[in-house]
């Protein structure tokens, strides 16, 4: 039996603990992937809200990361099923599969709430938290004496950060586990949607799964006939992002939240470390109720006061004022000259906030095979050029200035025309 061969069986015979998902409707686990799941790093993804404040919209959006973590694993192993029956598959071992397969499922143990609305915060990347939580107890000890894997070679595949030593084995999984057609992706696009009640991320999971190909150490290539499956990716993405991820109130919500933490990590009332391994409910205890004022803002989404959008234009990184807006520090600088001109004179104005989205790639990166010979996306006759991907970005980051409702009604002339200087 090659080493394949053997991964193959592990993966159709070790699987026989049956549980009900609601997306997936089967997934099948082990015990050692049960044993993960008992530990109390992995359960405090139960607390955590996938989609954070998309709840104010999408009333059904409360699903968790702890299921979401449990479909990527599902995708994973069928995955990586996919690719090791094929002959030009890299050679793979047992225990790098089943250790790619863990990776997967606990890809996002370093979230805490809101992580994907902070990136411009001066915190970890929850990948980093990821790669450290899998190297302590009780997951390291888990791992190491349990299951026989070594927590490090997991760690490296979730944390690009940490060494590679090339070894193509690891560089494989990583590129697995975060690219143009990963089971992340394939997961969060469709539990997103299915949560929220949009029809918007849908995927032909049966189609992208027949069509993808081996490409050496490089993870995935495509087949050329499956090119509408990344294209279904790209374009569910960004129908995503334009009704639920960065729907208009989100962006409030998000905003008020980030202009909360940021205005106390900035003025010393917190630390980054105040924020990791919390989840949902001991976020809201530590910080609803702040006395420190710019905090309250948490406090005031969680009660549905949210800011009011005052005026809004999309975002040209050639205006040399929306450029300097990226700034965070230029940001908040033009924010508390708005809030002045508005009137608000207080010595630490929190009324207005600058809203602008962070960059989102629509970039198609996958190589293309017919069989015979590879090609370039654009020989395969993609309709995402670098033009429609520049557009797609274009039109979703839009540049906000959102006020607290008792300012709105200061705002008695032409907005554009109060905000001219800034924006």
């Amino acid at each position: 039996m090659t080493q394949n061969s053997a991964v193959v069986s592990h993966l159709d015979t070790a699987y026989d603990r049956p549980l009900r998902d609601p997306l997936w409707q089967d997934l099948s686990l082990s015990g050692e992937i049960l044993r993960i799941i008992d530990t109390a790093p992995f359960q405090q993804l139960n607390r955590i809200k996938q989609l954070g404040p998309s709840y104010l919209v999408y009333p059904g959006a409360t699903h968790t990361r702890l299921a979401h973590s449990l479909g990527v694993f599902h995708l994973a192993r069928r995955m990586i099923r996919a690719l090791a029956i094929q002959r030009d598959c890299i050679p793979l071992s047992l225990d790098g599969a089943r250790s790619f397969l863990i990776a997967a499922l606990c890809h996002d143990l370093g979230h805490f709430p809101f992580t994907h609305s902070f990136k411009e915060l001066p915190l970890a990347d929850h990948e980093v938290l990821t790669g450290q939580l899998l190297q302590e107890p009780p997951l390291s000890r888990r791992i190491k004496d349990d299951l026989g894997l070594d927590p490090a070679f997991i760690a490296a595949i979730v944390d690009e950060t940490l060494p590679e030593d090339g070894c193509d084995e690891l560089r494989f999984y990583r590129n697995l586990l975060s690219g143009a057609l990963d089971p992340d992706k394939l997961d969060y696009l469709n539990r997103d949607a299915y949560f929220c009640g949009v029809p918007y991320g849908l995927q032909d999971i049966e189609f992208a799964l027949r069509n993808i190909r081996p490409n050496g150490a490089e993870g995935l290539a495509l087949h050329a006939r499956g090119v509408s499956a990344v294209e279904n990716i790209l374009f569910s993405k960004y129908l995503m992002y334009r009704a639920v991820y960065w729907h208009k109130t989100v962006r409030v919500a998000t905003a008020m939240i980030k202009k909360a933490i940021h205005s106390a990590l900035t003025a010393g009332h917190l630390v980054p470390e105040d924020l990791y391994g919390l989840d949902d409910e001991l976020f809201a205890a530590r910080f609803v109720e702040h006395p420190y004022p710019p905090l309250q803002l948490i406090g005031k989404v969680y009660k549905r006061e949210l800011f009011k959008t005052a005026y809004e234009l999309p975002f040209d990184p050639s205006n040399p004022r929306h450029a300097a807006l990226t700034d965070l520090t230029q940001r908040e600088r033009a924010e508390r000259e708005i809030a002045h001109e508005l009137g608000e004179r207080s010595e630490q104005p929190f009324g207005v906030i600058i809203d602008l989205p962070e960059p989102v790639s629509f970039e198609f990166a996958l190589p293309l095979s017919d069989g015979s010979a590879d090609t370039s996306s654009h020989e395969a006759g993609t309709v995402f050029t670098p033009q429609v991907v520049a557009d797609f970005t274009r039109t979703l980051r839009r540049l906000r200035v959102m006020v607290a409702p008792e300012l709105r009604p200061r705002l008695t002339e032409e907005p554009a025309q109060v905000l001219a200087p800034w924006l």
